[in-house]
Parts: C-alpha cells; structure tokens; sequence
C-alpha cells in the first residue's frame, strides 16, 4: 500500500472492533501490516476493518508460535493488542519482552477501561466505556433515556483512531532518536476526550448538565431532524444568526416574531412543533431541492444504501468497491502524497510461508511447523 505510512511495518494480534480499525487506518495510509491470525479460522471477506492486511497463522499455545511472533516483531516499527491486561504478558509476548527485543518498538494496547485502575480486568463494551467518561449521558432527547450512538464514540473515536494518532505520534518520536514505548490507550478516556469541548461549555456555564436541552443536542430547534411527507428525514444545524436568517426566510418564517429570540430556549418546545408540521408538508427530494448547497446548513439524512449514492460522495469518491464490498475508502486526503485503493481481507495465513522466509526461516523449518500444526 503506497502512502505516507510508506515504509512501517505493523504487528496486529487479532482483535475485534477498535484494534482492528486502527490497523485498517494505519494500513489505509501505507503501513504494511501483518495480522497474527489463529490457526485453522478465518477472516470474513466483507468485513471493511480487515481490509489491506497481510495474514499469518499461529498457534500461539506453543512455544515455537511464540518464538515466531518475537521475531516477527523485531522486524516491526509497531504492535497493536487489544487483549485484556495480562494477557500478553502471559503468553511471553509482554512488553518488557518484546522491547527487550526491540527497543525501537512502538506497542499498542487497547483496551475500554486501560491497564489499570478498579475496572482494568471487568468485561465491557462501547456502552460502558463512555458511560464512564460522561460521553453517554450527552446522547439522547429532553426526558428520554440515554441513547448510545452505535458504538462510534468509543470503539472507534476513543478506541481506534486515538490509539492510530499514538501510533503515528510514538513513531515519529521514534524517528526523532527517542526509545519505543508502551501506548496505554482506554476507551474511557479517548470518549472523554471526544467530550473534551463539551466539558469546557460546561465549566463555562454554556451546557446545561442533562441531554437534550442544549443547543447540539437536539434541544434547540434550529439544529435538529425531521420527518418529511414521505417518511423520510432531513436535518438542519442554522446556528450561526446569518444561517439562521436564510434558514428562516427560505422557510418563509422571517415575519413570524415568535422566531425572533433564537436562544430563548423556553421556546424552543413550541418552535420545534411548528417545524415539525412544516416540514412534514413536502417529501424530502423538494426539501433537497430548496435548501441543498445553500448557507441554512441543510442536508438530507440518508440511509447506508444511499449515501454512497448521492451526487457529493459520488464526485469525491467517498466510497469505494473492495472485493464487491461497497465501503468508505480512506480518509483524510493528501495534496502531494498518493495512497493505494484499499485491498479485500486476505485468506487466514496467506503470507505465513512468505513472512517466515523473509524473516530468515528456511523451506524444512517452515515444513516442520506445518506439519507440527504451529502454523497455518
């Protein structure tokens, strides 16, 4: 894979969810990545996140399979694990370890709580991680209970790409004479993180502590979705006064007083009714075609089907067929700096005979551990 990541190589123990999006980013942008499967399982070919991968098989039970990924890992620039704490080091891979072996290592881990701390060894998923981080407790309408997006917020905004932006940044230090390191990356505290500006509103006295009564939370009229005529939805965020001025008179509202004080947030409730009927009044297409591409900060909200669809991501060839996959391709943009189309998810182990030779193991050696089931 061309891109600026050109030239690093990356040791991913396979994961699920969060890990596996990092490699996907870093791979996305050149990084050459090697994916230490299981023995005997298998890779889904539809899945996005294990896109651009190179795949070696190990049974990492045994002493040999170990032994391999250490040398593996001398190889590496960086390590990605998404085990719970403890669990590497179990298995004779820990970072004291592998750091042994290579000082210059850069080694991942990612996990919801961290390393340590009351919750570091209990199970968790997205939900909790940004419960903890009072993520959660900002998703969700006036009187309702707490709505969790998906799980954007911590797997992926917290987990994932903070852990790639740790990466980069422990690599490019690496590259400036500094020692590798260990990079403790909790999705508790990447989801607070996402929060971050959210804490500052409300240190300052501009968020009210409670969903859906601000501004961005749907609280206001004025940045929130609605219904059309034909069942579907159409979104509008008119904050600034000058949008809101155009959002108003494209609505044929600029002579209605009660829509005057914008941040009167008592009556935001009875505006919010009012749009509501209105915007039910026409289907989504003849909202498209009043408000698309004008300054009332409009859009319609679309479905995963049609988004890779519409004309914008069409132009900019936001999507991408991978293998007869239709996924988002790889994000940011770069001026000067070309970066491959992705490639699909490899066959488990397609590149262990290859990897081993070119980490010095020879054709009986490689033999022997086939037919000793230490690789696949």
């Amino acid at each position: 894979m061309a891109g600026p990541l050109d030239g690093i190589r990356i040791v991913e123990f396979a994961g699920i969810g969060p890990g596996p999006f990092c490699a996907m980013m870093l791979a996305d942008h050149g990084a050459e990545v090697i994916r230490i499967d299981r023995v005997g399982g298998r890779l889904n070919k539809k899945e996005t996140l294990l896109r651009s991968r190179k795949s070696i098989a190990l049974d990492l039970k045994s002493e040999e399979a170990v032994r391999i990924a250490r040398d593996l890992v001398k190889t590496a620039d960086g390590l990605i694990e998404g085990f719970r704490p403890g669990v590497m080091e179990r298995m004779g891979l820990g970072p004291d370890v592998l750091l042994g072996d290579n000082g210059r290592l850069v080694y991942g881990r990612m996990t919801g709580w961290g390393q340590t701390g009351p919750y570091a060894h209990a199970a968790g998923h997205d939900i909790n991680y940004i419960s903890l981080s009072g993520a959660l407790h900002t998703c969700g309408r006036a009187g309702e209970k707490p709505t969790p997006p998906v799980n954007y917020l911590g797997d992926f905004g917290g987990g994932g790409l903070m852990l790639a932006f740790g990466m980069v940044s422990a690599l490019l230090a690496v590259k400036g004479g500094a020692k590798g390191q260990v990079i403790d990356c909790a999705m508790t505290e990447g989801s607070a993180m996402i929060a971050g500006m959210i804490y500052g509103m409300l240190a300052d006295g501009l968020w009210r502590d409670e969903p859906g009564v601000n501004v961005i939370d749907t609280g206001a009229h004025f940045y929130d979705t609605y219904e059309t005529s034909d069942g579907k939805w159409i979104s509008v965020g008119a904050i600034e006064p000058q949008f809101y001025a155009l959002f108003r008179e494209k609505l044929g509202l600029e002579d209605d007083a009660e829509f005057d004080p914008q941040l009167d947030f008592g009556r935001w409730s009875s505006l919010k009714k009012k749009l509501t009927a209105i915007f039910r009044s026409r289907t989504r297409d003849a909202w498209c075609e009043l408000l698309e591409t004008t300054d009332v900060c409009f859009a319609p909200v679309l479905s995963l089907t049609e988004a890779p669809q519409h004309p914008h991501n069409v132009e900019r060839a936001a999507f991408v067929d991978v293998g007869g996959v239709t996924q988002p391709g790889p994000a940011p943009r770069y001026s000067e700096t070309h970066t491959d189309k992705p490639a699909p998810p490899p066959d488990v182990g397609a590149d262990t005979e290859s990897l081993l030779s070119a980490i010095g193991y020879d054709a009986e050696e490689i033999g022997k551990l086939k037919t000793d089931k230490v690789i696949g």
